[in-house]
């Protein structure tokens, strides 16, 4: 198992994924160290020469005019984890809750936290023996950072609150003696060096963008499946149409949905057929598509910015001896990027959906009603176009942006946040409905394969078809639908589906 090693830059969200996912251990390089080292350094002179400090020296947020008399700093730095720990809601999936944590790691990795070696050693030991703090998922607004949920996460560090660890939920005093550790003091400046930054958001938003890349691979496969089936043209693949619009998510779309459909004879069976031209779901899927690729593009450029940026404040600049006070921690740039993420993906369902619509509806299809034989008897696939319809309205309301939104904090001392959490969440959520949605559509589009048993479908079309059926038998009569819609979107998030179609037809663009 390799080791994902933290430095100022680099962190890329493959890297995060398989921390999160495949629990990679992760280690600090020694330039990482040393910048620790070398912070800790000049905080702990400022603290002795009794330097009024934001964060260090006095209280937080409107009580930043507030000094703290050297007695108290420790109490401090404990009195800040304890009233910021003010989440509700459920706990964070272990897989979010680690990428937060690796996050937080990468950010004290760039040497301008302050915080002590020790501290960030614990919380990456934590990480690496799979310590997985229990981490409410709401009450962030974005902006002054996740405070909330990186309180939670910093909890247990001290010996408060509660973690998962082997498979049980345990108080963090608990955990520690299991492990044999005793819970840390923290020194100035620490409580707001593991508080102050945009790691939740941005860890949801690595996770959506890595979802979403496979995703809209899987669109492309699903809209090639559909077209094929409803007898559609490969006429709007051709890259001359997407020459002279050049949008680059358009051509990549059409050039994997030219590739999925290449020497299909169900395509050629009927070129000269009295149909001029096909309906915008099936002629517009490259343009609808491709303008996705470009904004989970966009998605991913953000992110990995901020994955390798420093968001504290203050920010200290070990190398000129200063410290600087700002808003990196102002979540904005997240909330934008995710919130047209939600839109873009949300998007990719909507058209699936009408996909589905007529590949089930007979009168569209020419296909039997609902995809099964003696309907009446049996309803096919009727009610599964009701669920895709039913997580496409839903995704209309949760791609409402929540970047546009702000609310006042801190006796209006923090008096614009960015909601970037939420953003987040909403993304994360329109994700899981959009693997839904599109699932669906390849089960009704590989049932309706099923009739053309006397031609071949496109190279790409048939390994799809292939691997679906080697997971989720043909439905020759009613049977419980929601184990093969389960099965369907297990094998699109794991990227099984697209495997087995890029194994034929070469990489596709995401």
């Amino acid at each position: 198992m390799k080791t994902v090693v933290l430095d100022k830059d680099g962190l890329r969200i493959e890297d995060l994924v398989a921390v999160a996912r495949s629990k990679v251990p992760v280690a600090f390089s020694d330039k990482a160290v040393k910048r620790i080292h070398k912070a800790r350094a000049l905080v702990d002179s400022w603290v002795a020469e009794g330097r009024v400090i934001y964060g260090i020296t006095t209280g937080f947020g409107a009580l930043s005019d507030v000094v703290i008399s050297p007695a108290d700093v420790r109490t401090l730095q404990r009195n800040i984890l304890m009233s910021h720990a003010a989440g509700v809601g459920p706990a964070l999936a272990e897989e979010e809750a680690r990428a937060l944590m690796a996050l937080r790691l990468k950010d004290l990795a760039r040497g301008h936290s302050g915080i002590r070696w020790e501290t960030a050693a614990r919380l990456c030991e934590f990480l690496n023996r799979n310590v997985v703090p229990v981490i409410p998922e709401k009450g962030s607004v974005g902006a002054s950072g996740d405070l909330a949920p990186l309180a939670h996460m910093a909890l247990p560090l001290i010996g408060l609150g509660e973690v998962f660890y082997r498979g049980e939920r345990l108080h963090a005093e608990e955990a520690l003696r299991r492990l044999g550790m005793e819970p840390l003091e923290l020194e100035a400046g620490e409580g707001l060096a593991l508080v102050n930054g945009t790691q939740l958001m941005t860890a949801l938003g690595a996770l959506a963008v890595h979802d979403a890349e496979i995703l809209s691979k899987t669109a492309d496969i699903a809209a090639s499946m559909s077209l094929e089936v409803l007898m559609g043209s490969r006429m709007e693949f051709d890259p001359r149409i997407h020459r002279v619009r050049p949008h680059p998510g358009q051509a990549k779309a059409a050039h994997n949905m030219r590739r999925i459909t290449h020497n299909s004879e169900i395509i050629s069976s009927h070129k000269d057929c009295s149909r001029v031209q096909d309906a915008y779901t099936l002629r517009c899927s490259p343009q609808v598509h491709g303008a996705s690729k470009d904004a989970i593009g966009y998605g991913r450029a953000v992110i990995e910015r901020e994955m390798n940026a420093s968001t504290n404040n203050p920010l200290i600049f070990a190398d000129c001896g200063e410290f600087l006070l700002g808003g990196n921690f102002h979540g904005q740039p997240v909330a934008l990027a995710l919130d047209f993420l939600a839109i873009a993906l949300a998007e990719l369902a909507d058209i699936s959906e009408r996909r589905i619509e007529r590949l089930v509806n007979p009168y569209l299809s020419g296909l039997p009603a609902f995809l099964v034989s003696q309907g009446g008897l049996h309803s096919g696939f009727m009610i599964a176009q009701y669920t895709a319809a039913a997580l496409v309205s839903e995704n209309k309301t949760l791609a409402h942006p929540a970047s546009v939104d702000s609310i006042p904090t801190s006796a209006n001392k923090e008096d614009h946040v960015s909601m970037g959490t939420f953003a987040a969440r909403k993304c994360r959520d329109i994700v899981r409905n959009v693997e839904a949605v599109v699932a669906i559509e390849l089960l009704c589009a590989a049932q309706a394969l099923d009739l053309f048993t006397n031609m071949r479908p496109g190279a790409g079309t048939l390994a799809a078809y292939r691997c679906i059926r080697g997971r989720i038998q043909p439905l020759e009569k009613d049977r419980v639908l929601a184990p093969d819609i389960q099965t369907m979107v297990d094998m699109i998030r794991c990227g099984e589906l697209v495997k087995a179609v890029e194994d034929e037809v070469g990489a596709l663009h995401p």
